[in-house]
């Protein structure tokens, strides 16, 4: 792993996003059957991916080992503060969100997906369904003021 154009680091070694896409990406083709041509185009992109990452200047690779929150939104309601003072074990709160309805992803106080709740062994895990395009944003366009 991790030739010259892959971009290594100083000590030979590639970054260690880049060393994990590689070893999936070989772990992936070395498990698939012939005639998977799925899997072949996911290896492909899985290095083509490496590639690119590879290519980025230090500093915007150091960018993506920041590690930011990742919210999963179950549902939201407003209460009185005299219903919250209210709260104790055992209450139930109800919310007008059906069960089977998608959760939202969000990063930063911004929805970035939306997905299904799925059982992981005995842990809780989401799988995204769709991700969410970001509002846009129109500023008005005034002339230039004259003086």
């Amino acid at each position: 792993m991790g030739s010259s154009a892959m971009g290594m680091r100083r000590g030979g070694q590639s970054p260690p996003y880049v060393e994990k896409i590689l070893a999936m990406s070989e772990n992936d083709s070395a498990n698939s059957v012939a005639g998977a041509a799925p899997q072949a185009a996911k290896v492909g992109s899985d290095r083509e991916l490496a590639h690119r990452l590879a290519q980025l200047p230090p500093y915007t690779r150091s960018l993506l080992r920041i590690e930011v929150p990742l919210v999963v939104t179950l549902a939201k309601t407003r209460h009185p503060v005299s219903r919250v003072l209210d709260l104790a074990p055992g209450t139930i709160l109800h919310f007008s969100k059906a069960f089977d309805e998608p959760l939202t992803v969000s990063v930063g106080g911004c929805d970035v997906a939306v997905g299904e709740a799925v059982k992981v062994g005995d842990k809780f895990g989401l799988r995204i369904a769709s991700m969410v395009m970001p509002e846009e944003k129109f500023e008005p366009v005034r002339p230039p003021v004259r003086k």
